[in-house]
């Protein structure tokens, strides 16, 4: 590895190596699984042995083939504590995000409308805990770029209306999917993702152009007085993300050192102590 490596942050870990160090620095931090690793000797390895072995006991005796059979087709409603079906969820999310909202805050990317971070179902009210026909609800979570608001809205499913909207500045969920990307987007635009891009280079004989190129989870970073440079001081009242960054089917890249302001569009290296 060149000497850069060691001069910026974008270091080729083994995945070991980079959970054991970034996990007590992480806030709600999720590896995705190392993928592209032999499973020859896993899944794919049984099914070819159990298929030798069939062939082996062929005969008259022998035991008919499996049959799979289809999972049943998802119901466009859910009923009681069942998780909220895929027509659910768009539902919810559509009806919670419209009105003034849809009109005036904005997305990560900067478009009109709130970023969606997450949608659940939401717990019954107390005087419907033991109610079997309580209506189901959806606690639809939003993030404003506009003005740095979490926005939770509550959707009654059986009447399509939002019961209930919180709003609430200095709170930040771990980062969404789409955030993580776009951290890693920022980051390979600017000069501080230079390492980054060169390990990439290093690791692949590639040019890192995109997100996509990458696996990527990430954590809310939160500043703390005196212990960061000063361009990150309003982590915590901005979105800010840390990124965890492996190849895809290959190496990890340490970029824990990096943190991304979302809300600024800007990037900047921890200071080490």
């Amino acid at each position: 590895m060149r000497e850069t490596v060691h001069r910026h942050l974008g270091k080729v870990l083994t995945g070991a190596a980079l959970a054991a160090a970034g996990t007590a620095a992480m806030v709600a931090v999720t590896l995705p699984g190392t993928a592209g690793a032999d499973e020859s000797g896993g899944a794919g390895g049984g099914t070819r042995a159990a298929g030798q072995a069939g062939q082996a006991g062929q005969g008259p005796d022998a035991a008919p083939p499996g049959v799979v059979e289809q999972a049943p087709a998802e119901e466009k409603q859910g009923t009681g504590r069942d998780p909220l079906t895929d027509d659910e969820l768009r539902r919810v999310e559509k009806i919670a995000a419209a009105g003034r909202l849809s009109a005036t805050a904005r997305d990560v990317d900067g478009d009109r409308g709130p970023q969606r971070l997450s949608v659940d179902l939401a717990e019954p009210e107390a005087a419907e805990a033991d109610d079997p026909n309580a209506p189901r609800r959806a606690d639809v979570t939003f993030y404003d770029y506009g003005n740095d608001t979490l926005v939770t809205r509550t959707v009654n499913l059986r009447t399509g209306k939002v019961e209930r909207t919180g709003a609430q500045r200095g709170v930040q969920p771990p980062p969404s999917r789409a955030e993580n990307a776009e951290a890693a987007r920022i980051l390979i635009a600017v000069p501080l993702g230079a390492g980054l891009k060169a390990d990439y280079k290093d690791a692949t004989g590639k040019a890192l152009t995109s997100p996509d190129q990458l696996e990527l989870s990430g954590g809310i970073y939160e500043a703390s007085p005196g212990a960061q440079p000063a361009v990150l001081d309003k982590c915590g009242v901005h979105r800010c993300v840390r990124l965890f960054s492996k190849v895809r089917n290959g190496p990890w890249i340490d970029t824990r050192d990096l943190v991304i302001d979302l809300s600024a569009r800007k990037a900047a290296a921890l200071d080490r102590g």
